[in-house]
């Protein structure tokens, strides 16, 4: 699985994480060697995860030991994606206390993640949890210190820190192939309501605010926590620190359905070197999609995409291969009179794939690094600061779009 890729330079020396790879912890088959895993959370991304465990189930000598969740729809489901081998549990201190575990991966909503993650390391797990973090600064915090003070393993869910096309973009970069970077951008358009459940009653219902709690203010910042974390992460991995400051503004303008977070929200991040990253996100139109854009003097990489271009590609094809290809009928309509200037539009000449592995699944990786870093007892600290400063910097921005002020690292915040 990871052969293309365990053993290039780049992914053993400015990313340590992945020398795991190249030197996986010892797996034997028998029973006292197996790492047991406990699944808190069976919803839409937690049953993706579970299913990813059993794919390395074998491989890696896992078990699934427990699962747990409070719906009895997930919970039922995953008794039955576990066959009924796992102990089942609509508590999860009752599962930590019950079954002897190695480790547990968390997938629950967002102001659930701090006291489960806590809990979890002080009882000595090792604890994989979903981005973002957790819905308070404050707790973000005290996710960090519990993972400090027990020596217990703590990732993050930005899975893109195993993704191919992140690793190669990031090999290019550190070669300086596209020079200096300038500047970010990034977007991640949509055109949808974002009903996970319909039958809730409508907004404001209990049930509603149980079921669709990225809705909510209590629960969730709403698309900065579930989809901007990623890419927060994303633009402090590739400039290689955390931001100076964010601006931002955000509002409702079309689900003007009774739901408290943003449907649509505008963001810039200072680095330092005079640096920025403009980031939008958007839930009524699709046109743009989803991109990470990093653009430097000598080119640009579009991560999402799988593309990079270089700013000044090699001469378009000479007159005779346009007659050529016009003789063949392989040409677009050419006009004759019109316009006697053009706007400026997306250079798309010289495209190229940035690596061919573009298929591969970042998530399995992730938690195939996991579980080894379990075996081992431990795991590259700065996995658990890319996963602290992107939650942070998340809240942060959360906080510009609300106040409309240029918004600082607070210092008890600082690690």
């Amino acid at each position: 699985m990871t052969a293309a890729l365990a053993g290039t330079s780049v992914l053993t020396t400015s990313m340590p994480w992945f020398s795991i790879f190249n030197n996986p912890a010892a797996a034997g088959n028998g029973p006292s060697d197996r790492v047991r895993v406990g699944v808190i959370g069976v919803g839409s991304r937690g049953r993706t995860l579970l299913l990813n465990l059993q794919e390395l189930s074998e491989s890696l000598n896992v078990e699934i030991a427990a699962v747990c969740d409070t719906w009895e729809d997930h919970y039922q489901r995953a008794i039955e994606l576990t066959e009924g081998k796992a102990e089942a549990f609509y508590d999860y201190r009752e599962m930590i206390d019950q079954v002897e575990l190695d480790a547990v991966v968390i997938a629950t909503p967002l102001h659930e993640h701090a006291h489960q993650t806590v809990d979890c390391l002080n009882a000595g797990l090792h604890v994989f949890c979903e981005k973002a973090m957790a819905r308070h600064l404050d707790e973000v915090k005290d996710m960090y210190d519990a993972h400090k003070d027990s020596g217990n393993i703590l990732l993050v869910g930005h899975q893109r820190l195993f993704n191919p096309v992140y690793l190669q973009a990031m090999e290019k970069i550190e070669r300086g192939d596209i020079g200096p970077i300038t500047m970010l951008r990034g977007w991640w358009h949509r055109n949808t309501a974002w009903v996970f459940y319909d039958d809730t009653g409508g907004r404001g219902t209990d049930l509603d605010r149980l079921r669709n709690w990225r809705f909510y203010d209590e629960f969730s910042a709403g698309m900065l926590t579930e989809l901007g974390s990623h890419h927060f992460q994303v633009a402090n991995w590739v400039l290689g620190n955390q931001p100076i400051s964010v601006m931002g503004s955000g509002s409702i303008n079309h689900f003007d359905d009774g739901r408290e977070v943003y449907d649509n929200f505008a963001l810039v991040f200072k680095y330092p070197k005079d640096i920025h990253f403009s980031y939008d996100c958007i839930t009524s139109n699709r046109h743009n999609g989803m991109q990470v854009q990093v653009l430097g003097n000598d080119g640009t990489i579009e991560l999402e995409s799988n593309m990079w271009f270089e700013e000044f590609p090699d001469d378009p094809p000479s007159i005779e291969d346009l007659i050529l290809s016009m003789m063949e009928q392989e040409n677009e309509d050419i006009p004759i009179g019109g316009a006697t200037w053009i706007p400026d539009g997306p250079i798309r000449l010289g495209g190229k794939y940035l690596s061919p592995e573009y298929t591969m699944n970042d998530t399995l990786l992730y938690l195939e690094g996991f579980i080894n870093f379990v075996r081992k007892g431990e795991a590259p600290q700065k996995l658990t600061d890319e996963g602290y400063h992107a939650s942070i910097w998340t809240l942060l921005a959360e906080e510009a779009t609300k106040t409309g002020q240029e918004v600082f690292l607070p210092e008890d915040f600082i690690i």
